[in-house]
């Protein structure tokens, strides 16, 4: 696989990270690359550390993969600059069409993906039901309310955001929404709480080594197993993404600004009542579409890249 095609990856990846709820796990799931990250990731170990200290830059380099670690955060880093605003503004402004795209784009990628599993047994079944159950669970869940919890707690969302982000279907923005933390990191982040940003990063460090490690095994031991597991997360998640929803609980954002954190999806027409604006019915139909059409095209010529 070319650095081009690794870096255009990466800017997909960076384009989902930049939507609450849509995971770059997801990104790098659907375009192949999900092994291989998980590898890169777990690469950073005593032994990246031994040839570091012996002076071994060329071993350490080809020991983390670095060509593709380099291209994947360059295309990550010019989605997330470039697209950034962009993005905000249509959730700002056009919501629910961009969560429509969205749509289309996980049920198409959750199709594609019940193939690689291979031959169904109750297993295989129970892990699919229990990914979409588990991925429900979270899209629905109410704030927990850990803002002021002191630095465990702190700790304890790093880790957690992190596996998330890594998971295909769950978003790491948005579980630090549910554990009510998300304006707390963002403050600090703009306060440059150093204790703060340090206990958070350890957290997330840890949380990104030890779980890439178990990914990892589990996708080399017990694959067809975890790509069921991982299938039902991603459609557990379509209840994040679903375009009409209903606010049941709010939360402060990044400005102080209230957010809705607990939502349940709703019909068309449902929305209409409660909101009084246009479902956009035939746009978002279009656009799901449209989505659905995008990851066919990366699953018929980048994935066999």
């Amino acid at each position: 696989m070319n650095w081009l095609a690794i870096y255009l990856r990466g800017v997909l990846m960076g384009a989902a990270d930049i939507v609450p709820g849509v995971s770059g796990g997801t990104i790098a799931f659907i375009t192949g690359i999900y092994d291989r990250l998980l590898g890169a990731i777990r690469a950073f170990d005593l032994a990246l550390v031994e040839l570091l200290l012996k002076g071994q830059i060329k071993a350490a380099w080809r020991h983390v993969d670095g060509g593709f670690v380099l291209a994947l955060v360059a295309g990550i880093a010019t989605s997330i600059l470039s697209l950034a605003r962009l993005i905000a503004w249509l959730l700002v402004t056009h919501p629910v069409p961009l969560w429509a795209f969205f749509f289309g784009l996980i049920l198409a990628s959750a199709l594609v993906l019940l193939r690689q599993v291979g031959v169904w047994n109750p297993a295989r079944l129970a892990c699919l039901l229990v990914g979409i159950a588990f991925a429900l669970a979270v899209a629905l869940s109410p704030v927990l309310g850990l803002e002021s919890a002191g630095l465990p707690a702190v700790f304890g969302a790093g880790f957690i955001a992190i596996c998330a982000m890594i998971l295909p279907g769950i978003s790491g923005s948005f579980i630090l929404v549910l554990l009510g933390m998300y304006a707390v990191v963002l403050n600090a982040l703009k306060a440059f709480d150093l204790l703060f940003i340090a206990v958070f990063g350890a957290g997330a460090a840890c949380g990104l080594l030890c779980f890439s490690r178990l990914l990892h095994w589990l996708l080399s031991h017990r694959r067809p197993g975890t790509l069921a597991l991982l299938t039902g997360f991603l459609f557990g998640s379509l209840a994040v993404v679903w375009p009409w929803k209903e606010a049941l609980d709010w939360a402060p954002g990044s400005h102080g600004e209230l957010r809705p954190v607990q939502q349940v999806p709703v019909l068309p027409g449902r929305y209409l009542q409660l909101t009084g604006d246009d479902p956009q019915l035939w746009l978002c139909l279009a656009l799901a579409l449209a989505g659905g059409l995008a990851v066919w095209l990366i699953d018929t010529r980048w994935n066999r890249a």
